[in-house]
């Protein structure tokens, strides 16, 4: 079968992929972060910080002792791309594969653009989680921005605290002094988190089951007990990420951490172009652009284990 791609995406179809392919990063998708998704080029945060505002009540009214200090915290996300050239019989038969019902999609694309698309929003949602947390130097490297990790490092407010290599005999331990660091102020936040490497959730999974000791651990059931699903320590909800290098965590309100996007932008950009009648080859290619990068709002709130 001959598969001819006529159809092109810009504009309002445009905005749906781009959010398919950024919103699907899964700490944007589980809400475990904040998204700013309208920045055309930057977005300006007014960060308060009062001082003495509370006094001693008498008949005047106060002035020069109370105080709120103004600061700023600039996102301006960057402008990346995605410019790739493909020939159609790589994926051809996975598309035929799919149409005849050995499909891992939920909602199986129709046509084979769609389905070149959700291959390609899948790839940039994973890159958008690495960037999320550990993008860095994005003047130089291509095709990322600076993420949580790299902003966090950067702010001297921020409480550090020093990360060792992590195993299940020393994780409790180890984020126990995350959580003895987490300022007493955002402590007991419904929306806090520690964000986590993987590693170091397979850990705490299994120190939770009591080290491979029989009828140990959480209600007796060893490494059984985890079926998925929410943890916590402490309180405080644990997240793993795949975005995260080893024996990394960060302490922080959902509300605190931002990710920008300009989801509205007239710059974002979504092609797919059949070059059979332009050079008959069975190449296509296609052509993304997107804007994307993250802020911390207060940074004397959050914890950076690293």
């Amino acid at each position: 079968m001959s598969v001819s791609i006529t159809t092109t995406y810009a504009g309002e179809f445009a905005g749906k992929y781009i959010a398919a392919s950024l919103l699907s990063a899964k700490t944007i998708s589980d809400n475990a972060i904040t998204v700013l998704p309208n920045i055309k080029k930057s977005a300006t945060m007014k960060v308060g910080a009062f001082s003495n505002i509370v006094r001693d009540a008498d008949c005047n009214f106060q002035t020069g002792e109370s105080s709120l200090a103004l600061t700023e915290k600039v996102l301006t996300p960057k402008e990346l791309q995605v410019n790739l050239d493909i020939c159609k019989k790589d994926l051809h038969a996975d598309w035929e594969a799919a149409q005849m019902g050995f499909s891992a999609f939920d909602e199986l694309p129709p046509l084979f653009s769609d389905f070149i698309l959700a291959r390609v929003a899948a790839e940039v949602a994973s890159a958008t989680e690495t960037s999320i947390w550990s993008g860095a130097n994005e003047d130089t490297t291509e095709g990322v921005f600076n993420g949580f990790k790299s902003k966090l490092a950067a702010d001297a407010t921020v409480n550090d605290v020093t990360a060792t290599d992590i195993t299940s005999a020393n994780v409790v331990a180890e984020i126990g002094k995350v959580v003895d660091a987490i300022p007493s102020g955002v402590y007991g936040s419904e929306d806090l988190y520690i964000y986590c490497a993987q590693n170091v959730f397979k850990a705490y999974i299994r120190a939770l089951g009591g080290f491979a000791a029989t009828n140990s651990g959480v209600d007796a059931k060893s490494h059984t007990f985890y079926q998925g699903g929410e943890l916590s320590f402490d309180g405080v909800k644990l997240y793993p990420t795949s975005g995260m290098g080893a024996n990394e965590m960060v302490a922080a309100r959902a509300s605190n951490l931002f990710f920008g996007t300009g989801l509205l932008s007239d710059y974002q950009e979504v092609r797919v172009l059949d070059m059979a009648e332009l050079d008959g080859s069975m190449n296509v290619r296609v052509i993304m652009r997107y804007t994307a990068g993250v802020q911390i709002g207060v940074g004397a709130d959050c914890v950076l284990y690293t």
